[in-house]
């Protein structure tokens, strides 16, 4: 069993503490996202866990436990959510440069492979526009070179729950953008370039990008679990996107827990209950929230 820590929120970044006790009791609790009544015990021990894949904008807190992790066993990577968007956009994203060092010093730790950097998604606005992206882009590649051996990028899809956010933009004189092919082909094809001009093997993210020589990717990838020197056999998860890829897993986190307040997060319903979610977390507890 792969383990998703996760799709549904930050846990290196929040909720790190949280997640050692639990590793510790080599167990969680996992209510289903749709039926609160529904509950899952979850094993974490290291006998039953093929490998964790870790889902983050900020690993920092992690990097501390992360040898008592290798000591008992576990193989784990990180997908590293980076990019350079506005404050308007991504309040609660690090600061650029201090993520750029904490991206190198983890690959540092634990190896280029380990570490994929994902640019996702693209969100398409009159402050981020194709030339912000390809710009943002390029340099943050070439600050990553040799950090990383893969970048996952996809397009912002408008689910339901983030529209009235997006709407709310445009009180800040903010414009969305409409991501047709006008002003997709020049960016993807410029982001192909940059990803190739670093070294990078550029993957899509549960998007059709093949006309732009984008393959698709799979984000939770037991080709890289398998550096241990362990096969691991597993299926496609067919909880997902028509265009996702990613192995199956199980999924540890809770929507409605990270307070990051991203305008385009589909995890996130209400920033204001997710904030007070984070407020009366307990770190002992077997589940999340």
């Amino acid at each position: 069993m792969i383990i998703s820590a996760t799709r549904r929120t930050d846990i290196p970044a929040f909720y790190s503490e949280w997640f050692m006790n639990r590793i510790r009791a080599g167990f969680c609790i996992v209510p289903n996202p749709f039926n609160r009544a529904q509950v899952s015990r979850v094993s974490l021990i290291p006998d039953d866990v093929d490998g964790i894949v870790f889902w983050t904008r900020n690993p920092r807190p992690m990097l501390s436990h992360l040898p008592e992790l290798e000591d008992r066993g576990y193989r784990y990577y990180f997908l590293y959510t980076l990019m350079a968007n506005p404050r308007a956009i991504d309040p609660g994203a690090p600061p650029l440069q201090k993520s750029i060092d904490t991206f190198r010093e983890l690959a540092s730790r634990i190896g280029p492979r380990r570490v994929v950097w994902r640019y996702d998604p693209i969100f398409l606005t009159s402050i981020t526009d194709p030339e912000h992206h390809a710009t943002a882009y390029g340099q943050i590649a070439g600050a990553l070179r040799g950090c990383t051996e893969k970048s996952v990028i996809s397009v912002a899809h408008m689910y339901r729950k983030i529209q009235g956010r997006v709407r709310g933009l445009t009180d800040q004189g903010i414009e969305l953008l409409s991501p047709d092919g006008e002003l997709l082909s020049p960016l993807l094809h410029s982001l192909a370039d940059i990803a190739s001009a670093n070294d990078m093997e550029i993957q899509s993210c549960a998007n059709d990008l093949l006309a732009w020589g984008i393959s698709p990717g799979k984000c939770i990838d037991e080709r890289i679990l398998s550096l241990w020197g362990q096969e691991i056999e597993v299926g496609k998860d067919a909880c997902q996107r028509e265009h996702c890829r990613c192995a199956a897993s199980k999924d540890i986190g809770m929507y409605e827990s990270c307070p990051s307040g991203c305008v385009y997060c589909y995890a996130t319903t209400s920033f204001e209950r997710a904030r007070a979610n984070y407020r009366m977390h307990d770190p002992g507890c077997p589940s999340l929230l």
